[in-house]
């Protein structure tokens, strides 16, 4: 059964950090990229949030039954399989989860512009993602 009060602390939380967000994300790109604060800035809120709704997401699916994703990424496809994000929103959204893993990880230099960019998506994406979880909750059994 899904623990509602957890995906909802969780999604709190990530609206909390959005709401801190959007701030740097108003910014335009060349004040943005001339501070290094608001690169940090953005870069640890963003993967606050991904996290959290990889939480949500694994929490979604398995308690629906499903066995883990294979990854993150997949994650998010699966929502779109169990009804509770569509699949081109799914599709689109599930890229955040190798920001989050670079960011994470420090795979490659991360590249502030490409931060930017995604910080203009996720402004955008991040409270559909929210809006469309509390809907899924919502038809949920339990």
């Amino acid at each position: 059964m899904i623990d509602r009060e957890l995906v909802t602390r969780k999604m709190v939380l990530i609206a909390a950090d959005l709401s801190t967000l959007e701030a740097v994300a108003r910014k335009d790109r060349a004040s943005y990229l001339a501070s290094p604060t608001d690169e940090l800035v953005a870069e640890r809120l963003l993967e606050r949030m991904i996290g959290r709704m990889i939480d949500i997401n694994f929490h979604v699916i398995t308690e629906a039954g499903q066995p883990p994703p294979a990854d993150y990424y997949e994650s998010f496809i699966r929502l779109s399989r169990l009804g509770a994000l569509d699949h081109e929103f799914a599709t689109r959204i599930a890229g955040c989860a190798g920001l989050r893993n670079r960011i994470v990880h420090e795979y490659d230099e991360i590249d502030p512009a490409r931060v930017h960019e995604a910080l203009q998506s996720a402004v955008e994406d991040i409270p559909a993602y929210l809006r469309r979880i509390n809907e899924y909750l919502g038809q949920a059994p339990g």
